[in-house]
């Protein structure tokens, strides 16, 4: 494997940050779902997530930077110093001494004698066999044991979590169709909508997150719903709410008027002598809900004038406050 460093593209004094954008970015560029024609993919992407874990982990960085271990991760084995050679007999005496190597790198004294060795070249699984001790006080060398290597199992970390937002229309909803998101990893995906959602809901999308640089399992996306805002009607909860524009001729004398829902349109009585303001239930022309079915549409009446005042009609007005004149408003508005 070559210099996880080169792999990344960072520089060695390259910050804990640097070194997580650029694997980010490599990860995203390489990943073989986004690459399933390179059949080198899976091998680069390998290298990528390697290499990060070398330079991700602070104490292996540092066994890396010091020669302790290679690019793999596997220790470095540089011999015993001082020693020219090895008497067996040496070791049964009290002068006895054991030297451990410990999987993580780094090495020191007082660690257990009868898997010295085996920690020393066992690691990884680059030898073909290993030495299983000393024997202690009472023995001596006790040869091979042909057993293969002993390393520590290193937990596989998940990977991250990404964050998502979807923008989703009224009518997408009511007629329960799929919504496109784009996530930080590169993939589109389409997603459904559950019913009952809400603006700010978020949906979690199992393993769609990034790659573990470990090998573990993906880390999910979370994606935030929101509503692309309506020119017509507003949302409350379950149900809809929509102002109704009406004539005055219309809301004195009554009328069927059409009244636009999310399925299409339909005709409402509007009972004569109604008032500006009067609210009217359309059943079932709402949202749907988490329990099945689907809530109300609410119709405000909003009483409009001609935009251009008739002569005639405004006689009349005059004529009707002068004989037949009555107060809109209560006490509780008098000053």
């Amino acid at each position: 494997m070559r210099d996880p460093y080169q792999v990344l593209g960072v520089d060695k004094k390259a910050s804990a940050a640097e070194v997580k954008k650029a694997f980010r970015r490599l990860a995203k560029k390489h990943h073989p779902d986004q690459n399933q024609d390179d059949p080198k993919a899976q091998e680069k992407f390998a290298e990528i997530n390697s290499a990060y874990e070398i330079l991700s982990d602070e104490e292996k960085r540092g066994q890396f930077d010091r020669g302790e271990i290679d690019a793999e991760g596997k220790p470095k084995f540089q011999g015993f110093e001082g020693f020219s050679g090895f008497d067996p007999r040496a070791a049964s005496g009290s002068g006895a001494r054991s030297y451990r190597w410990s999987s993580s790198g780094g090495g020191g004294g007082g660690g257990g004698a009868d898997d010295i060795l085996n920690d020393l070249f066992g690691f990884g699984g680059g030898q073909t066999g290993g030495f299983s001790g000393f024997g202690g006080q009472s023995g001596g060398f006790s040869g091979f044991s042909g057993g293969g290597a002993r390393a520590s199992a290193q937990p596989r970390g998940r990977g991250e979590d990404v964050s998502a937002t979807v923008a989703v229309t009224l009518e997408q909803i009511v007629r329960e169709e799929k919504a496109r998101v784009e996530l930080p990893t590169g993939r589109t995906l389409e997603i459904s909508i559950p019913a009952g959602t809400r603006p700010g809901r978020v949906i979690r999308l199992r393993g769609q997150g990034w790659a573990s640089p470990t090998g573990g399992p993906s880390g999910d996306a979370l994606v935030t719903v929101e509503f692309v805002p309506h020119p017509l009607f507003k949302v409350d909860g379950d149900t809809l709410r929509l102002d109704l524009p009406v004539t005055l001729d219309e809301a004195v004398l009554g009328a069927k008027v059409r009244v636009p829902t999310l399925t299409g349109s339909g005709t409402m009585t509007i009972p004569a002598r109604s008032d500006g303001g009067r609210v009217m239930r359309l059943k079932g022309k709402g949202l749907p809900t988490s329990v099945g079915g689907h809530g109300d549409l609410l119709v405000s009446l909003k009483i409009v004038l001609p935009d251009e005042i008739d002569p005639e009609f405004e006689a009349l007005m005059k004529r009707w406050r002068e004989t037949n004149f009555y107060s809109a408003r209560g006490p509780e508005f008098e000053g």
